[in-house]
């Protein structure tokens, strides 16, 4: 998900993970890892559920809400409002993405087979077992955590991964692709999860009406608007001041920005199922039961693959943590899009990184303690490419 991942490191300024020979760990010891997040990032939770609160009363107090929202439409079940919040939650994201370092992993087969393998055939496949098994009678909530495993993360895991002390250049790389992948795949594989496999192994499809190609769609503007509009934003903004002025300077303005398209995103989108919510609450609870298996069972697998592979720590770290977290801006503005506003697809969108934030901080504990075990290295030897060093301050 998208919030704040540029604030200030341990050393002074932020310097290219490309070029630069080791990085500055974090104080030894896990207990520094809450500390090491913005207060954005740290309370992220209590702004979500603060925002669905704000929603519900807000729905409560005008009840012809619904109405004023839809009275422009850009898309069929988008109003004019949802699809400002969408793009402005989209873009700073892939802003962050550094296009250009496409090739710097693709030399560590192992590492690269092994994240596309993860990302988009165990990740989504995970999350429709969990889905079928733990919702069978919810085909709504159902389908939106499937859509939510088919969107895989390109943000907020760059979070996890510094504060997991993982390979940066290697999490930059993978975020990348999985942005191009996304593009390509995610329409197909919702074809083939949503319509296919079911067909295949004789389950019921009632409830689940959709067309593909506006699933399609939607991905394209969606997630085809905001990439354009970072990758020209990336260029065009290091070709005029350098990388240091874009992303010391630039991305820590614009990086807010994602965090308020969320909330108000998710303000609305509670303003127009406060009834639902406040009438079934315990749909809530059932939704976030697949997703807490989900990033547990894609976290714990990533990471016991890495170590069995022989992969350094630092990247063991990465693929771990880019394998179990999830695109929610991408899912929620599908499941929009494509479902409507108010629709059980986008409840269970929204859940999700209610879930996924304190799940994962807590994953970055695990991983840290799990370092212990991997042999000390300076240097990753996996195609010569940097495995950051570690020194105390």
């Amino acid at each position: 998900m998208a919030v704040d991942d540029t604030r200030p490191r341990p050393t002074a300024a932020v310097t290219d993970a490309v070029s630069r020979a080791e990085v500055v760990g974090p104080p030894d010891g896990v207990g520094a890892v809450v500390g090491r997040l913005s207060l954005l990032d740290r309370f992220l939770p209590v702004w979500i559920v603060a925002a669905m609160a704000t929603g519900v009363l807000l729905g409560r107090a005008v009840p012809s809400l619904n109405t004023h929202l839809n009275a422009v439409q850009v898309t069929q079940g988008t109003s004019l409002p949802i699809f400002v919040g969408l793009l402005v939650m989209m873009y700073p994201v892939l802003a962050k993405v550094r296009y250009g370092e496409l090739q710097t992993v693709t030399s560590d087969r192992r590492m690269l087979v092994s994240s596309l393998v993860l990302n988009w055939v165990v990740g989504p496949a995970v999350m429709f077992a969990l889905a079928w098994s733990l919702l069978p009678d919810q085909p709504t909530y159902r389908t939106g955590l499937i859509i939510v495993g088919l969107a895989r993360c390109i943000a907020m895991v760059l979070i996890w991964n510094d504060l997991s002390c993982g390979d940066r250049e290697a999490a930059a790389v993978l975020v990348a692709l999985n942005s191009l992948f996304q593009i390509v795949a995610f329409a197909l594989l919702g074809y083939f999860y949503l319509r296919v496999l079911p067909h295949w192994l004789g389950l019921s499809s009632v409830g689940v009406h959709f067309s593909m190609g506006r699933i399609a769609a939607t991905v394209a503007i969606f997630l085809g608007i905001p990439l354009v509009a970072g990758y020209l934003t990336r260029r065009l903004g290091e070709r005029a001041r350098g990388r240091a002025w874009y992303e010391e300077r630039f991305l820590p303005r614009i990086s807010p920005l994602a965090l308020v398209g969320l909330l108000y995103t998710i303000v609305v989108l509670f303003a127009l199922q406060g009834h639902t919510i406040s009438a079934h609450p315990g749909d809530v609870a059932r939704i976030a039961l697949p997703l807490l298996g989900y990033f547990a069972v894609m976290w714990t697998g990533a990471f016991a693959w890495g170590r069995a592979l022989g992969l350094p720590y630092e990247r063991t770290a990465t693929l771990a943590f880019t394998a179990a977290g999830n695109n929610f801006e991408l899912a929620i503005a599908v499941c929009i899009g494509v479902f409507g506003v108010t629709s059980g697809q986008a409840l269970a969108g929204v859940v999700g990184p209610l879930i996924e934030v304190p799940v994962l901080v807590g994953l970055v504990y695990v991983s840290l303690w799990a370092r212990r075990f991997f042999p000390t290295t300076g240097r990753s030897a996996q195609g010569g490419s940097r495995a950051p060093a570690r020194r105390r301050r």
